[in-house]
């Protein structure tokens, strides 16, 4: 519900018709960047001291707020003030979403799930960008750009209504994390965490990412993936190239679109296999950019559509390896890295498109996703025997083995061969092979 915004595909256009110019309508968008940037960290802490559901009802708020605010007095002001508004909500609801279904989904014993889930849903938030691109057109001709603001309104005030249907668990309130099984903390207050400092969740964010080098790597290929997936701004550029004009066009792209669906309606299945799956997005993205022909970009939507689902078993691996305290505080540090890495993207496109077409261009992104691909298969390769023991002997939680001697004494460990037995037996079957 949170894409199907009838302005989306239409707002460019709404501030040219303004009479902004190019340069104007551009420092808007900086505005917008500059808004994000600032709050991305600071949501994230926000998220793991009060509470995460009504941080996720306000998100669409103010967004809406944005939106509706545009339709009613469009002019340059109210653009910028919109745009700060837009930056806001989508800060608030990045980190806070996955830290609120990761810990809600292991408190429920099905953490497994949740790449699943994600992938699903971002699938489906790309049907609602398609579905909203194909309303707009109807929508303007009817009522305007003040039809489009209201359906986008209403879009978002549903978006609120559903993040207050969400579940939402007590959750630990000092900064000291309590750990449970899989990293998530227990605790019988019912106020949600809201007595928790931020100071204390700034340090508790920090601990985890300094003394645990597999959530580093983790939190590394999370933001390099997610920052190349910001490519598919320049699949309409990669079309063209190809020599596909007309009406053809929007439906090629329609399909590599579909081919991202289609991987992030197939996460969670294979899990165990990220670095193939990464090696064959990266070689159709080169081969199918290459190639020059209409035909190549089936290979891109393959490509496309391997890289949606390495970002959701990526953005899994990472949950796992938070523990509860400062999730979405860490989760937030890795969507300000994906900034960073999209804005050099964009850059690198910006300065490359000088000497080489889009073709090569995007052949290049192939390259960082072949080498997270090549990293992640050297670090399964390289895993020791004694690490799978160790991580058995902790609770069979991944993390374990970046945990420290006091953090085990606060988890409890495993102190006997019979509660060594039972935390076996209340592993998945899957992660008993």
């Amino acid at each position: 519900m949170q894409d199907f915004i009838v302005l989306y595909p239409v707002y460019a256009a709404l501030f040219a018709d303004a009479g902004l110019s190019a340069a104007a309508i551009s420092s808007l968008f900086v505005i917008w960047s500059v808004a994000g940037f600032a709050l991305e960290l600071p949501s994230g802490v926000w998220a793991d001291a009060f509470s995460r559901r009504r941080l996720l009802v306000a998100a669409p708020l103010l967004s809406g707020a944005g939106f509706g605010a545009w339709a009613a007095v469009p002019s340059y002001p109210v653009f910028a003030v919109g745009f700060v508004l837009w930056g806001a909500g989508s800060a608030l609801r990045s980190g806070t979403l996955q830290a609120l279904v990761y810990e809600e989904l292991a408190r429920a014993g099905a953490a497994a799930s949740y790449a699943r889930l994600v992938g699903r849903s971002e699938a489906a938030g790309l049907a609602g960008v398609v579905a909203a691109s194909a309303l707009a057109a109807p929508v303007l001709a009817v009522g305007g750009y003040a039809a489009a603001g209201v359906l986008s309104v209403a879009a978002c005030g549903a978006c609120a209504v559903a993040g207050w249907r969400l579940p939402e668990s007590p959750r630990v309130t000092s900064g000291e994390p309590v750990r449970g099984t899989g990293g998530v903390a227990s605790t019988d207050d019912a106020s949600a965490g809201v007595g928790a400092s931020l100071a204390a969740v700034v340090r508790e964010g920090w601990r985890q990412v300094r003394t645990g080098p597999r959530l580093r790597r983790s939190l590394l290929v999370m933001v390099v993936l997610t920052g190349v997936g910001a490519l598919d701004e320049y699949v309409p550029l990669l079309v063209r190239d190809a020599g596909v004009a007309g009406s053809w066009g929007p439906l090629l792209v329609l399909m590599v679109v579909t081919g991202d669906a289609v991987g992030g309606w197939l996460s969670g299945r294979g899990a165990r296999w990220p670095a193939p799956v990464l090696a064959v997005g990266a070689v159709c993205l080169a081969a199918g950019s290459l190639d020059g022909r209409p035909g190549g970009l089936v290979l891109v939507a393959v490509a496309f559509g391997a890289l949606r689902w390495s970002t959701a078993a990526a953005d899994a691996r990472l949950q796992e390896g938070i523990s509860d305290g400062a999730r979405a505080t860490v989760t937030s540090l890795a969507g300000l890295g994906s900034e960073v890495v999209a804005v050099l993207v964009f850059a690198g496109w910006g300065l490359g498109s000088a000497w080489a077409g889009p073709g090569v261009l995007m052949a290049a992104a192939s390259v960082p996703i072949a080498v997270v691909a090549v990293v992640l298969g050297a670090t399964r390769t390289g895993r020791r025997p004694d690490d799978r023991r160790r991580w058995r002997a902790a609770g069979a939680h991944p993390a374990a083995a970046d945990r420290s001697p006091a953090d085990e004494r606060r988890r409890g460990g495993v102190t006997s061969i019979g509660a060594l037995g039972e935390a076996l037996r209340r592993r998945p079957r899957s992660e008993r092979r």
